[in-house]
């Protein structure tokens, strides 16, 4: 995409969270048109002040879907948002083309859903741009964020734990872990990092765990780019995490003045390498 030549229409396929809404608020002040398809009902009221168009879909009406990129001549689109795979297993309502699409795949994991996705995308002259051409300032860069700083110890620890959660991200498992004295207590999996810090700090008993979030080896930068916000050190604290080390240069941070602010008054020490 070195080459990429940006239209003005731009289209956004947006699940939950404030992601979506902080791309479609850079993307109309840099005066592009933002179109808008909604996977979720959470952020709709505030994306509708930054798109020209919203509509509502659910994520299994692909025909619906093609239909309105088709009919609005969109050439580029942009995924932002979070939207669980977790509803592969609540029998959502699915159209025909989505499940014959689901019948094709022989693994359901993250890369491979959303790589057939694409596919299907690029059959109709749609290019699927990466998710942070509108919001590079939100990618986090290399340094202590909070007033704490790791000890060497904690770095060790931190290291170790960057290692395995790049190793799961290999795998295409998931993209955090949540380690305590060099013991890995949980790795993330289909149920989000929210999931996996609880359910690690209760094994760390609540204390001192220290919770790494890395991008994947070789990350497509077009979907599933490693994201924190204020909800993330808000769990780290209910459940007793006390340090959170990112990948810089590769981690998007959410209104980060307010996590910041967050983690510092609970002296949570946030760190990027």
């Amino acid at each position: 995409m070195e080459n990429l030549v940006l239209e003005h229409k731009q289209c956004l396929i947006a699940g939950d969270g404030n992601l979506p809404v902080q791309m479609a608020k850079s993307a109309k002040q840099n005066g592009f048109d933002v179109v808008c398809i909604s996977l979720s009902s959470d952020n709709y009221k505030q994306l509708k002040k930054y798109c020209s168009k919203i509509v509502s879909f659910g994520p299994g009406q692909v025909e619906s879907i093609t239909n309105f990129l088709k009919d609005n001549e969109i050439k580029q689109l942009t995924f932002l948002g979070k939207v669980s795979k977790t509803m592969l297993l609540k029998r959502p309502l699915f159209d025909k083309t989505a499940l014959d699409l689901l019948k094709e795949m022989t693994r359901k994991n993250d890369d491979a859903i959303m790589l057939k996705i694409i596919e299907q995308m690029e059959k109709i002259g749609i290019t699927i741009l990466d998710q942070t051409i509108f919001i590079k300032n939100l990618m986090v860069q290399k340094g202590v964020l909070t007033k704490l700083l790791p000890t060497k110890a904690q770095y060790e620890e931190i290291d170790y734990g960057f290692s395995i959660a790049k190793e799961i991200g290999r795998l295409d498992i998931g993209q955090s872990v949540v380690v305590k004295d060099r013991m890995i207590m949980a790795i993330e999996a289909i149920e989000g990092t929210d999931k996996c810090i609880k359910r690690g700090c209760k094994l760390a008993r609540r204390k001192n765990a220290i919770v790494v979030k890395v991008s994947k080896p070789h990350q497509d930068k077009r979907f599933d780019i490693p994201a924190v916000g204020l909800k993330t050190v808000k769990t780290m604290r209910r459940y007793g995490a006390n340090i959170l080390a990112l990948e810089s240069g590769e981690t998007i941070i959410v209104n980060q003045e307010k996590m910041l602010e967050y983690a510092n008054k609970h002296d949570i020490i946030i760190v990027a390498l």
